[in-house]
């Protein structure tokens, strides 16, 4: 990062990892980028109090870092986290008052990557009562199992006339491998970049 362009600090731009709602904007030193990286939670440089402040070391509305990202000339960050509440010290979802909800973004194929967000902070925060966390407290042999699993269910009734269970089986299928790759530490993305490479 070139951090001498603005004396020492880089705009940080914050978005939200499953939305991709642009929750906030802040600044960073060398410091607070390494803190960040090594805590997991994103830490700022305050130019008022002229000091590193992690966001929600007050309010406990951490910003878990899910990837850190540079612009192609490395004097701009984007940040893409998940909040752990409000972002705004007004109340407010967003600094810039919008509200933050899977519910106002292109839904179809696009929540394919939603989802996939989602078993990634399953993985990382194991909540009880979650079918997601028991397949990872299963680890990675039955997860792959439950795969295959699915994988013969969908053959099966692909050879019927029932659209509706094909259909139902076909989501069983993804949702599964989802977890899989998640599991495996790799993301659907990843795949996708494999398809897009063979395609070209």
């Amino acid at each position: 990062m070139d951090f001498q362009k603005l004396n020492g600090i880089v705009p940080a731009i914050i978005q939200d990892a499953r939305t991709e709602t642009v929750l906030m904007l802040g600044f960073m030193t060398p410091e607070a980028l390494e803190k960040t990286r090594k805590e997991g939670k994103v830490t700022f440089f305050s130019r008022t109090k002229r000091r590193l402040w992690t966001k929600g070391e007050e309010s406990g509305n951490f910003l878990q870092v899910v990837d850190i990202l540079e612009d192609c000339d490395h004097d701009t960050l984007l940040i893409k986290a998940n909040p752990a509440g409000p972002v705004c010290h007004t109340g407010s979802d967003t600094c810039f008052n919008e509200e933050n909800s899977v519910t106002q973004h292109p839904q179809g194929i696009d929540f394919i990557g939603q989802l996939q967000q989602l078993i990634h902070t399953r993985r990382e925060e194991m909540p009880e009562g979650s079918y997601t966390t028991s397949l990872f407290s299963k680890g990675i042999n039955k997860i792959a199992q439950k795969v295959g699993e699915e994988a013969v269910e969908l053959v099966i009734e692909s050879k019927d006339n029932n659209d509706s269970l094909f259909l139902n089986e076909a989501a069983d299928l993804v949702y599964h491998l989802l977890v899989l790759l998640s599991a495996k530490g790799f993301d659907i993305k990843d795949v996708a970049g494999i398809l897009e490479q063979r395609h070209k």
